[in-house]
């Protein structure tokens, strides 16, 4: 059986890339390396970790934190799953802030977690990509860049490209010099060549993204 390894030499996937593709390693010799990201070697919770991406949609970090913090005191836990969540229903994780989308994306997470479709940490260091994100789509309020987001950043695997982020496709754009973002399919197509290290050339396209965007950003002129 396949066993996957969380992480992966980032001095070979720097090496590697910068050769690959001449535009993208003049940004990247430019950027400096980026080292291995030090959650790949924690451990985590799967469903707690789903439970906390469904919370933090679409709101400020700071707000999301204030609800998540109500919802573990009412709890008394600081582990979202099916027997914690248990402990407090509709009406008081709507008393807590949770919108109703969300309150149902909780229950059904919980649902799945109780019926064993949710794989835990071992499981998923025997499933490749496709399959872990087969497993948790059908999760509601969970989609394939929430998936990706976790492949990348907690799991570590090393040929992610979320070809849908904003902040990826303006990477991409600054990259190629292009008047527009390119399309997901596109991107997707641009992106063959920097297999099988996909993940490091999206830290790069985040970045990239970050710096072609402050250098459009106009300096405010100085009151003389």
């Amino acid at each position: 059986m396949t066993r996957y390894a969380r992480g992966f030499d980032t001095g070979a996937a720097f090496a590697y890339l910068e050769k690959r593709d001449r535009k993208l390693g003049a940004w990247m010799r430019r950027l400096g390396p980026i080292g291995p990201d030090p959650r790949w070697r924690k451990r985590f919770d799967p469903v707690d970790a789903l439970a906390r991406a469904i919370m933090y949609q679409q709101l400020s970090g700071k707000a999301a934190a204030t609800i998540v913090g109500r919802i573990e005191a009412a709890i008394g836990s600081d582990r979202f799953h099916c027997d914690t969540l248990a402990r407090i229903d509709d009406a008081g994780l709507r008393a807590c802030g949770a919108s109703g989308n969300k309150t149902l994306a909780l229950r059904d997470l919980a649902r799945r977690e109780a019926a064993g479709e949710i794989p835990t940490l071992r499981q998923m260091a025997a499933m490749d990509e496709d399959a872990i994100i087969a497993a948790l789509v059908p999760i509601r309020g969970i989609g394939r860049w929430t998936v990706e987001m976790m492949l990348m950043f907690r799991l570590g695997r090393p040929d992610i490209l979320p070809v849908d982020d904003l902040g990826i496709r303006k990477g991409a754009q600054a990259v190629d010099k292009l008047a527009e973002m390119p399309k997901p399919k596109e991107l997707a197509a641009r992106g063959e060549r920097w297999g099988p290290y996909r993940t490091y050339a999206s830290l790069y396209l985040w970045r990239i993204a970050d710096q072609a965007s402050a250098a459009k950003t106009p300096t405010p002129r100085s009151q003389g």
